[in-house]
Parts: structure tokens; sequence; C-alpha cells
């Protein structure tokens, strides 16, 4: 079981292309996908069909029952994996020893609040390899982005479910998602803000003269 992080959908998608161009058949699993239930989208704008992991759903009894009903499956790739129950991540390293069949998992490690999600934890408990996908978030100062803000009207915000979809193509609507470096996550500085010249009430200006 692999488990990715960073451009995670659009690397989802690639990797399902070329297994099935090699005559492959595979299962995708989602969760709360900007595209809408059942959908596998990427910021490029490529979408495909998907099987939306609803909270609650056994992954493995899913994969199981499908293969009994002379269904195939080569291969698994799960997005949004952060969204998964801890107990769905344990379903999917049950693919991987039970069925043989390989499991990749893309998602993010924390919330906007910086805290694991429960699913990501698992992950990183469970995955037989972990790796950094190496396309680089920037930030808006140019930094590399580690954090993820939730922003408000392009104001970042602290408090809240820990779940909630956004845009990250639209930070500045209404809700929406924007990657920061952890000094501006700090300073809850996004690119809105900064574009205002506006700083978070506990930020005083530095004064390098």
């Amino acid at each position: 079981m692999v488990g990715g992080w960073s451009s995670k959908s659009t690397l989802a998608l690639q990797i399902g292309h070329n297994r099935s161009a090699r005559g492959l058949q595979g299962v995708i699993f989602t969760r709360d996908d900007r595209a809408g239930e059942g959908k596998l989208s990427s910021r490029l704008g490529l979408v495909t069909e998907a099987v939306e992991a609803g909270e609650g759903m056994d992954l493995y009894a899913y994969l199981v029952g499908q293969l009994s009903q002379g269904g195939k499956a080569d291969y698994v790739i799960v997005d949004e994996a952060q969204f998964l129950a801890p107990d769905q991540i344990d379903q999917l390293a049950r693919i991987v020893d039970d069925l043989d069949m390989d499991v990749f998992a893309f998602g993010i490690t924390t919330d906007f609040r910086t805290k694991l999600f429960p699913g990501s934890q698992r992950l990183i408990e469970l995955a037989d390899r972990i790796e950094q996908l190496q396309v680089e978030a920037l930030c808006w100062c140019g930094a590399r982005a580690t954090h993820n803000a939730r922003t408000v009207g392009g104001e970042m915000v602290v408090e809240g479910e820990q779940v909630v979809v956004g845009d990250v193509n639209r930070p500045s609507e209404e809700i929406g998602y924007e990657v920061l470096c952890r000094r501006h996550h700090r300073r809850h500085m996004t690119s809105a803000s900064a574009r205002a010249g506006v700083l978070s009430p506990d930020v005083l200006p530095v004064n390098n003269a």
C-alpha cells in the first residue's frame, strides 16, 4: 500500500490511465471530491468516474462483492484518503494482504489547523511506503508551501469543522483553501490579505530599519 501527498489527484488519474492502457482494470474510490459524489477530479480539469467511499462503507467487502459477481480488479486507487475513517484504512491494508492487490492511496496529512486527519494518521501507520510527491507546492510568497489554510472571503480561519469542501482554485470565494508556508500560516496571511496589506491582530509589523 502506497500513500502519496501533494498534486495527488493528477497523479492518481495518471496511474489509472497508465494501467488502463496496459489492459489492467482498477477500482477507484474517492470521498468528498470537489467535482461531486462519485467523481475523481484534478485541478487540471480532468475528471473520471469513481466509487464514493461514504461513511461506514466497507471497502474490502465492496471489492470482494465485485469480484464474487464476476468483476475484475487488478489494483485500487483511493483519492482524498484523509477523509476516510481509520477502519477504512485498515480495510485497504486487508485488500493488499488478503487479495494480493496494489493499493495507491492519495491524500493530505494535516487539516487547516495543522492537525493530522485520522485517516492520514492511520495510513502513515500502515502503509508499506509513503511518498511525498515531487511537484512542489508554493506559498504566495514563493517559499515552499507546507500548510493548508481554510479561507472565508479570502481571510484565513482557524476554527470550524475539520471537513468542509471548498475550492483551492478560488480561495477568495466564500469558502476556499490555500497552501501557505509555515511563516504565513502562523501569521494567518493569505494571498488576499497580503495584497490588501492586512495582518492578523496577533502579528506585529517588523521594522528592519
